[in-house]
């Protein structure tokens, strides 16, 4: 039996790897650029948490009128899902703390999710806008247009080419001649559809409906792109702070500002002041590791599936999608929990913990 399923994994391995082979990954860290909207140049991260985004408000809409005492169908998943993960927030927080913690932990939590879960779609990374290459070797997509846009898209085992073949792979200045239009660089960076490829590119050695280059998708998962989780982690750390103030006035300064000893002759504020500039350091170095903590995982599954997707196909890439899809709600669920902890520390007084070291003391 041993035998027969190891002789079916590496006969899928083989066929994966002749017929359903992905093309040679370009990783890039940056968000491509797709297009303008008036003044705002719209990468495909932005444009794909306009996508999340929506997808949760049409969730909200259609499930929220239909919740009722007996939860059944669509719009009971939904609020078993929000009912079970208030119920956490209640254990860490407490009751009169997890009303106000909720929306926003909660809000963390379901965006940072669906955004990783939208990421694993099979549409990321494989429909966008053809952009001139830079390197030697560089794959041939299919062009197409759909409602006056054109699209680019890679099919399945794509073709690869030298730069400068005259018989299957033409240079983006032999695209440009062909098409009329500027030079390659200009192509690149113009923010509208791709050329559509005509008769005329075919003559300059490029077949119809084909285009050699770099493909910059549509979509593309939202915490790969820097900017978003760490948007994510000042929108939590405003929240912190704002809770830390509204519970305990500027009262909730004193540990990061505490002069007082000092001012009043005692040489060991220093220790107190010194104690404040760490706290303060720690507090804003939360959004250093809450973003890279975020961005790192993200962006290294987005890689190890790109590099499996191009070696293994059909079966070690299966196991490493699951692995995505476990890390994608772990990254959620410490991101939410970790501005949970942090939000219900800032709302303890420090007198308070003084009184129980004290009390325990005694």
């Amino acid at each position: 039996m041993k035998l027969v399923i190891a002789i079916v994994v590496i006969a899928l391995m083989a066929v994966g790897f002749l017929f359903v082979k992905g093309p040679s990954p370009a990783i890039v860290v940056a968000p491509e650029h797709i297009f303008n909207l008036g003044p705002i140049e719209v990468t495909n991260t932005m444009f794909t948490s306009w996508w999340v985004v929506g997808i949760l408000c049409l969730i909200a809409v259609f499930a929220g009128p239909r919740m009722s005492v007996v939860p059944s169908g669509f719009s009971g998943v939904v609020e078993g899902a929000l009912s079970a993960f208030y119920g956490i927030v209640v254990q860490v927080a407490g009751e009169q703390n997890a009303r106000r913690f909720f929306w926003v932990v909660s809000t963390i939590f379901f965006y940072v999710l669906m955004s990783n879960y939208f990421g694993l779609l099979p549409m990321n990374n494989v429909i966008g806008k053809p952009e001139a290459g830079h390197g030697e070797k560089q794959v041939i997509f299919q062009t197409t247009s759909i409602a006056g846009l054109d699209l680019a898209y890679i099919k399945v085992n794509p073709d690869e080419c030298e730069v400068g073949d005259p018989e299957g792979c033409p240079t983006a200045a032999e695209h440009s001649a062909a098409l009329g239009a500027p030079s390659s660089a200009s192509v690149s960076a113009q923010p509208g559809g791709a050329p559509a490829v005509t008769a005329a590119s075919e003559e300059a050695g490029a077949k119809e409906g084909e285009f050699s280059g770099l493909l910059s998708p549509w979509f593309r998962s939202v915490n790969t792109d820097v900017n978003a989780p760490l948007a994510i982690a000042i929108f939590s750390f405003i929240f912190v702070e704002f809770w830390g103030l509204s519970a305990l006035g500027f009262g909730y300064l004193k540990k990061f500002f505490n002069f007082g000893r000092l001012l009043h002759g005692n040489p060991m504020g220093v220790i107190d002041v010194f104690v404040g500039v760490l706290e303060l350091v720690s507090e804003l170095s939360r959004m250093v590791s809450f973003t890279f903590r975020l961005f790192g995982n993200v962006f290294a599954g987005e890689v190890l599936l790109a590099m499996m997707t191009f070696l293994v196909p059909f079966v070690l890439v299966n196991v490493f999608y699951g692995l995505e899809l476990f890390v994608g709600l772990i990254q959620a669920f410490v991101f939410a929990m970790l501005t949970l902890v942090f939000a219900q520390t800032a709302v303890t007084s420090h007198d308070s913990h003084e009184g129980e070291h004290g009390e325990a003391h005694h």
